[in-house]
């Protein structure tokens, strides 16, 4: 072959090379397109994606860990905690963040390993032979992480797949020195205690569970630079209030599994930044979504994308008069805009999702319907004043067509207020798949 074949041959590989890499498949499909192998270390145009969160909170007394692991002035002492967690992204290279954010003193973790669950499943406490993996912080087995701050450990070359569980188990042999601990108690998945270190054992016979996740508040993974992840500000409509237990059907959950199976270019990892309870304008159960948006949000790996669904709280525990429920609705938009003002200025688009319906709901609902009329005017304003990059509506989705102030019977749980399965599966069915292809930011996108 002469010089000039040669040449023509390169510049048609390489030309087939680039139209498979624009053409590869979504996150978590299959295919042997280099678009999808896993990026190296070293490589270029790849970063640390958040696979999977949760939101630290201060852990209430009736969500501590079981006697006898809370003891009087001290929790988790000499204690193997095994949890599992659910990820939307997957890789070759993962790492672990452990928060204290809300510890009343220095949190000594002894011991990390990750595994895979036995067969795969969410909340148990078997692990899979074979696949248990020490992680390091620094090179060492142990970290002590101070008071109000988080650590993250080493890089670790395990395989993760995308929409798989992860069991990562942890020993302290000496405790936390408080009971002011942080965990996130609206796991809805089961975890494991038991007295002694077991960070390596197969099984945990005879320990203890609880629904609740501790200390555990992100994995990561190593992904190319088009993969990214998008994050979800919100409550237990979000949290999963109504959801299965072990069963990973949070619509965030349902919304990861929609895009990992679309034949579009879809790489976006969904991760959940919500808790029962909380409320945009004052704390609650957690931090209020202004205070920890740049915590939850902004400071999170790889995140170029935000669902906001927060706002039904704030309506619901404002006393049911005109004036306070007119400033309840104002004081929510001004917070919606400050978010997007936030986000857009790190190049984050900010999606609007409306809020939905309570009516007959014991708590909220109120006779005079001023609660209702300040949930009609915050959704308005969602999806008219043009602030958010775009709008989702779970409030068309959810609501009772004969009944707009209510719930359609068929996806709601009980109580007027929170979704069965069936109904997260809905609203994560509304969630257009558009929204997180990857297309440039629009000029002087981040001014206001």
């Amino acid at each position: 072959m002469n010089r000039r074949s040669s040449l023509i041959s390169l510049i048609t590989a390489g030309a087939l090379f680039a139209s498979l890499a624009a053409v590869s498949p979504a996150l978590g499909a299959g295919g042997s397109s280099g678009a999808d192998r896993a990026p190296t270390p070293t490589e270029r145009n790849a970063h640390w994606v958040a696979a999977w969160t949760s939101m630290p909170q201060l852990t209430e007394p009736s969500n501590m860990p079981p006697a006898p692991f809370t003891q009087a002035d001290s929790v988790l002492t000499d204690t193997t905690l095994r949890q599992t967690v659910h990820v939307s992204a997957g890789g070759d290279h993962i790492r672990l963040r452990f928060s204290n954010a809300f510890g009343g003193a220095v949190l000594p973790i002894t011991k990390v390993s990750v595994a895979l669950p036995l067969d795969g499943r969410a909340g148990t406490g078997a692990i899979r032979e074979g696949t248990t993996r020490r992680v390091t912080f620094g090179g060492g087995s142990s970290v002590a992480v101070p008071a109000g701050t988080q650590a993250v450990s080493d890089p670790l070359d395990f395989r993760l797949e995308p929409g798989s569980n992860l069991t990562a188990t942890v020993y302290l042999a000496t405790g936390q020195a408080s009971t002011a601990l942080t965990s996130h108690p609206g796991s809805r998945t089961t975890s494991y205690l038991r007295a002694g270190d077991h960070v390596e054992d197969a099984d945990l016979p005879g320990a203890t569970t609880t629904d609740h996740w501790y200390l555990l508040s992100g994995v990561e993974v190593w992904s190319r630079s088009s993969t990214s992840a998008t994050a979800v500000l919100g409550d237990s409509l979000t949290d999963g209030r109504g959801s299965t237990t072990n069963g990973n059907d949070r619509w965030p959950d349902v919304l990861q599994q929609r895009l990992a199976a679309g034949a579009g270019p879809v790489r976006t990892s969904v991760v959940n930044q919500a808790a029962g309870g909380n409320r945009l304008l004052n704390d609650g159960l957690g931090p209020n979504g202004l205070a920890r948006l740049d915590r939850d949000v902004l400071s999170q790996s790889g995140v170029d994308r935000l669902i906001v669904f927060e706002g039904v709280n704030d309506i619901g525990t404002v006393a049911a008069t005109p004036a306070a429920q007119k400033q309840t609705a104002d004081d929510v938009i001004a917070a919606y805009d400050q978010i997007i003002t936030r986000a857009h200025t790190l190049g984050i688009r900010v999606y609007g999702a409306t809020l939905t319906p309570f009516g007959g709901n014991t708590g909220y609902d109120d006779a005079d319907g001023y609660r209702e009329d300040a949930r009609q005017a915050v959704n308005t304003w969602i999806r008219t004043s043009g602030r958010f990059d775009a709008v989702i509506d779970f409030d068309r989705t959810a609501r009772d067509p004969q009944d707009p102030r209510a719930l359609r019977a068929s996806l709601d749980v009980g109580d007027h207020l929170h979704l069965n399965p069936a109904g997260y599966r809905a609203l994560a069915g509304a969630v257009p798949a558009g929204l997180f292809r990857q297309t440039p930011l629009p000029a002087g996108f981040g001014y206001n």
